[in-house]
């Protein structure tokens, strides 16, 4: 037994610390959850765990017009008042997931996704990581049309 009780303990504390970044409480991490579709953009933000809503808005609630919803002026406006919530609420640090429809549809994000990240970390929020969860098909699932298209 050459190693020592000690050096043990330091590799524990060395290894990559998951949830909450040095020096922040689990309570100020949170998730900001954007679904940047090509019909709308929605910012849905939520503590480290993903169970609990904490701010929850789309560029719907903010456009008037259909043709607004998924713009990147939406984007940000959304972003910028779910971070004001989760900034009242005690959210200091989010970790970013983005998720386009994936499937059979369209995989990269819509056009409110950039702006939407740009808005949280002009609001205050301190973004900890980006990530993408797009679901990607493994085998995917035959698209509607049939065989011979949609037929317009």
């Amino acid at each position: 037994m050459s190693e020592k009780p000690s050096e043990a303990r330091e590799e524990v504390a060395g290894e990559e610390q998951r949830g909450a970044p040095q020096g922040v409480k689990r309570s100020e991490v949170g998730i900001a959850w954007i679904y940047a579709s090509y019909n709308n953009t929605i910012i849905h933000i939520t503590d480290l765990s993903g169970a609990e809503t904490i701010a929850r808005v789309s560029g719907g609630m903010i456009a008037k017009a259909d043709r607004d919803k998924p713009s990147p002026w939406a984007a940000m406006q959304a972003a910028a008042r779910a971070a004001k919530i989760a900034l009242e609420k005690g959210i200091k640090v989010v970790h970013v997931k983005v998720k386009a429809p994936g499937g059979y549809g369209p995989k990269t994000p819509g056009p409110g996704a950039g702006p939407a990240i740009r808005a949280l970390v002009r609001a205050g929020l301190i973004v900890d990581r980006v990530e993408d969860v797009t679901p990607l098909p493994t085998d995917s699932i035959r698209k509607p049309g049939g065989r011979r298209g949609r037929r317009v």
